[in-house]
């Protein structure tokens, strides 16, 4: 059966890598999930949750916000994030903290500026991924 190769890049470090059944990401179109023989394809990502199946038959549960993501005819994926954190990785207090500064922030910002605005709002929507990640995560363990 083939499988797919992949690799979760961020500016730090290589988050995750190796051989996967099945890989499933949040893009700015929705979510895909990537299977052997996909189509190659270019995506932005949207920050939330990502899935991979390993050929071993677990999965890894991941919270990732923007960046891009490819997928080549050969089976390779290429993900590159501004941040990629493994649930096990996740501190639900420290999470519930920043997302409640993000919700703070952004009702401080509303009437001010577009622009610190929409950064606001994609630093909630980090945040609120990085929260339902780590619940999943919780209640695995």
């Amino acid at each position: 059966m083939a499988k797919l190769t992949y690799k979760i890049i961020t500016p730090e470090r290589v988050v995750l890598e190796g051989e996967a059944a099945s890989l499933s990401v949040m893009t700015e179109d929705g979510e895909i999930t990537i299977l052997p023989g996909h189509i190659p394809l270019a995506s932005l990502l949207k920050a939330g949750e990502m899935r991979v199946k390993t050929a071993q038959g677990k999965e890894e549960l991941m919270a990732v916000s923007t960046g891009l993501i490819e997928v080549q005819a050969d089976n390779r994926i290429v993900i590159l994030a501004n941040t990629a954190e493994r649930s096990e990785e996740l501190e639900l207090e420290k999470i519930e903290a920043a997302k409640q500064r993000a919700e703070e922030a952004l009702k401080n910002i509303r009437v001010r500026d577009d622009v610190a605005f929409a950064n606001a709002a994609a630093h909630l929507e980090r945040e609120l991924a990085r929260y339902r990640v780590a619940l999943k995560g919780k209640k695995r363990r």
